[in-house]
């Protein structure tokens, strides 16, 4: 059935018309909504650094004008005729995928996330800082009710990013794990990982936030940038997460890794990684990386974060202060997220 609700003809959102530029209010036509769509009213909004490399055409696939956003709560507003699973009213999120094919293998084996027609939400499309959004029904998350929308957005990109490989990789509660980069994404894999029963060391490079890392839920935190600390954890843990986007000194961090250890990759390191095979043969060591998670692991990662209330630390502004937002982002002072309010 379709909703209720009278069909908007234009959405209002904040868009940058060239690379790097300030964000304006920008209206447009969303087309006649699709059979297997759902049409959200945006509340809240969470930034992503993403956010910033695209109003900045980084990655080069930025389409002006775009409106960025990919960390969206809101409500159900409109359902296409085909669209199952969600009802009109109900609170949902929904992340940096909008969308895929649902008949490929990937789609067919629950990895949608992985599909060759996978339709990101900010790429070629229009994002979340806008009043509203549309995603296929698969990716539009029903949030739960005893996590607080205010401040969930963030779940739906960066801690999808961070959870998933939990569940992808087969990490134990047994297992010591360290986590590189204690950010908008590392602060959440602390959290998770201390929940998921972990012994966990922090890796970061501000002697800072060292009591901070603990508080997050780290047992021990060790400099990322001390050699003579790196070598005195030789062999020492199971699985490393790199949450961090800089070049680190790749060859020792590979050597905390004990046997069948693993380090991967979900923060974009700037340049290519060095690495000699016989840091990797003798101790059967792998290297690996992951996008976010796919639908299902996301909702595991929603009734994950509703029995152990871990929600990301952020800091609010109004959607009209948007502007404001990116700088405070630009000028790396988030702790750890933003979160945008569409109400003002």
């Amino acid at each position: 059935m379709s909703t209720t609700a009278p069909e908007s003809t234009l959405f209002t959102g904040w868009a940058a018309n060239a690379p790097g530029e300030a964000l304006v209010p920008h209206r447009f036509d969303p087309g006649p909504l699709g059979a297997e769509e759902v049409e959200v009213a945006v509340e809240y909004c969470g930034i992503c650094h993403s956010d910033q490399s695209m109003i900045d055409n980084e990655w080069g696939n930025a389409r002006y004008p775009f409106i960025p956003g990919h960390e969206v709560v809101g409500r159900v507003v409109r359902l296409g005729e085909q669209a199952r699973g969600l009802k009109v009213g109900q609170r949902v999120g929904i992340g940096w995928n909008k969308g895929s094919c649902m008949h490929c293998q990937a789609c067919m084996e629950g990895s949608h996330q992985l599909c060759g027609l996978v339709k990101p939400t900010i790429v070629g499309g229009n994002g979340g800082f806008a009043d509203r959004l549309r995603a296929h029904w698969a990716w539009t998350i029903p949030l739960p009710d005893s996590l607080d929308p205010s401040l969930a957005g963030p779940l739906f990109c960066g801690g999808s990013t961070v959870f998933s490989p939990l569940l992808e990789l087969d990490v134990k509660p047994t297992d010591r794990v360290g986590v590189v980069g204690i950010g908008g994404l590392g602060h959440l894999a602390l959290r998770f990982l201390n929940a998921w029963g972990c012994e966990v060391t922090a890796f970061t490079s501000s002697l800072s936030k060292q009591e901070e890392a603990r508080r997050l839920g780290a047992h021990k935190v060790a400099a990322s940038n001390d050699k003579a600390a790196l070598k005195a954890m030789a062999g020492s843990l199971d699985f490393l997460l790199v949450t961090a986007s800089a070049d680190l000194d790749w060859a020792a961090l590979i050597g905390t890794l004990g046997g069948k250890g693993r380090l991967h990759f979900v923060g974009i390191v700037p340049s290519a990684i060095p690495v000699h095979v016989f840091n990797l043969i003798p101790r059967q060591r792998s290297l690996s990386g992951s996008p976010v998670g796919s639908p299902a692991h996301m909702a595991t990662m929603l009734e994950f974060c509703a029995r152990h209330q871990i929600l990301p630390q952020v800091e609010h502004f109004p959607m009209s202060r948007v502007n404001d937002a990116i700088a405070h982002l630009r000028a790396g002072k988030a702790r750890y997220r933003i979160v945008l309010d569409a109400s003002c």
